[in-house]
């Protein structure tokens, strides 16, 4: 086996060194049920308090009837209190009252249906994107490949591939690479490479190697 096995939930289990708490990490496709959630290999969430709940604790007003998405690409990084908050957490604006009256039934529902409040569409996280501590996604964004999402900023727009954003509501803060880098990444996708050959360039991938990476896709 090359790497760790993304099929099971907790790589810390089979390390060789000790950790406190070995199910602090988890790889999200493993322990994630709703069908409106999908996660690509490799992709984890780590809270220690333990991370099998993700789903109900981190994303967030996403009900059985919401048809909006939230999806991950392959090799994304979620740090403890990250949120996603989905559509469900729409209230209507153009009335005299943005009360949901229509949750609670018993007669109230007539006037209201809930399951037409206005949806953001889905929430779509490409690859190899750092979500940091407490940072927060609001519904119908798109994060592109590469990001980096600061401790505890505020997305509230799409955020461009290989981009750093922070603050509330985050802004850019810089791009990690040239135009021409980036094009480049976004072309090679060596997130998609099968196991074998992305462990034989790992070293090219954290030395931002692009010339090695190049010459690895052809081959």
């Amino acid at each position: 086996m090359l790497g760790p096995d993304p099929n099971y939930p907790y790589p810390f289990e089979k390390l060789s060194y000790e950790l406190e708490n070995l199910k602090r990490t988890v790889f999200l496709k493993n322990v994630v049920t709703r069908d409106n959630i999908e996660v690509g290999d490799y992709t984890y969430f780590d809270d220690p308090k333990g991370a099998d709940d993700f789903e109900n604790k981190n994303v967030l007003y996403h009900y059985p009837f919401s048809k909006e998405k939230l999806i991950f690409g392959k090799f994304c990084m979620v740090a403890t209190d990250v949120k996603f908050i989905m559509s469900g957490a729409n209230h209507k604006i153009d009335g005299f009252s943005t009360y949901p009256f229509a949750i609670f039934g018993l007669g109230w529902e007539k006037e209201m249906d809930i399951t037409k409040i206005a949806s953001k569409g889905d929430t779509i996280c490409e690859n190899d994107i750092w979500f940091g501590y407490g940072s927060t996604i609001m519904p119908g964004i798109k994060i592109g490949s590469g990001a980096i999402i600061g401790a505890m900023a505020v997305v509230t727009k799409d955020v461009p591939a290989y981009s750093i954003v922070a603050g509330n509501p985050a802004k850019i803060i810089r791009q990690r690479f040239d135009d021409k880098t980036i094009e480049a990444l976004l072309k090679i996708k060596w997130w998609d490479w099968d196991i074998k050959k992305i462990t034989q360039n790992i070293k090219h991938i954290i030395r931002a190697d692009l010339e090695k990476l190049k010459n690895a896709k052809k081959s």
